[in-house]
């Protein structure tokens, strides 16, 4: 079994910075892509960034140049490190990551349980 498990999330001030990390952990040969998504209440869940195995990184229009991705592949974890925090970046974040349980099969998709972040004053 896979199992994808955020932390880092809390009440921050508008402005204000927050670390996201998620850990992937069980059984697996291989991550290949890791990615946030964030839903904010009322609304449909979103993409917010993605990793490649490679390192290759993008993230959406919406916190570009304030928010990056990184991994650290050896920990199978992947960070969001989010800056500049808006009220309408408040909602419920998820990890997700592609994964291959054994070599030579394809990647399944995973989702962990969601951190709560909420930017207010």
């Amino acid at each position: 079994q896979v199992q994808l498990t955020e932390s880092g999330g809390g009440l921050v001030q508008p402005g204000g910075s927050l670390r996201l990390s998620c850990t992937a952990s069980g059984s697996f040969a291989s991550i290949a892509a890791m990615s946030w998504y964030r839903q904010a209440p009322g609304k449909q869940r979103e993409w917010v960034a993605s990793i490649t195995s490679g390192g290759a990184s993008n993230s959406a229009d919406a916190v570009k140049g304030r928010f990056s991705i990184s991994r650290d592949y050896a920990k199978n974890m992947v960070y969001l490190h989010m800056a500049n925090l808006k009220p309408e970046d408040t909602g419920d974040y998820y990890c997700n990551a592609d994964v291959r349980k054994h070599l030579g099969r394809p990647a399944s998709s995973y989702w962990g349980q969601g951190t709560l972040v909420t930017v207010s004053s």
